[in-house]
């Protein structure tokens, strides 16, 4: 057994670093492709269901009844299809559709952002801040964790003061310009 390939030539006798390195790089190219399309349908399911919620079940001021009603979806759709759909989670989609209304703009995020980035930006309360952390997360390509680090370093602020010291009407001309490039801020 040990002498199979001993009359082979050596291109025959096993493959080429550069031909496995080819169909590693196809491997891992393809695989996030996947990843990245399952993320986008994930968080578009998500917004479509808070805004199903919302439109069916909260869009009448009936807050009580509404939220045993969410409590009650979420145990059946737990027991059905996993933890994924647990009371917290219900209202992070609920928050989700409320924060982000439009359509166009949650199915560009869901192209750019995980779930869990969208999840740790609703916890912002102030729009701008929140526009901004995004807009870093898509430009920047930051991970959940640098996303949280940045957050607890108050990065928003420091940058807001900074920006607020400089008088010069470039940099603030320069700022603006960039706001009105951001879909969201437009």
């Amino acid at each position: 057994m040990s002498g199979e390939h001993e009359d082979l030539p050596a291109t025959v006798a096993g493959p080429t670093p550069a031909l496995l390195d080819d169909l590693r790089s196809l491997i891992e190219s393809a695989r996030l492709r996947v990843a990245v399309g399952v993320n986008a349908e994930m968080v578009l399911l998500y917004w479509r269901m808070g805004t199903r919620i919302r439109q069916d079940v909260l869009g009448e001021a009936r807050a009580a009844y509404g939220k045993r009603i969410v409590e009650t979806v979420a145990d059946q759709l737990t027991a059905a299809y996993g933890r994924g759909f647990s009371r917290p989670n219900l209202f992070r989609m609920l928050r989700f559709a409320e924060v982000y209304p439009d359509a166009k703009i949650v199915s560009t995020l869901s192209r750019q952002l995980s779930w869990s980035h969208i999840a740790e930006l609703l916890r912002l309360d102030d729009p701008l801040q929140r526009e901004f952390y995004t807009e870093m997360c898509r430009l920047e390509r930051w991970s959940v964790r640098t996303l949280q680090a940045k957050v607890r370093g108050m990065l928003f602020e420091r940058t807001a003061l900074t920006l607020a010291s400089y008088e010069d009407d470039a940099i603030c001309t320069t700022v603006e310009a960039w706001a009105d490039t951001v879909p969201a801020l437009a």
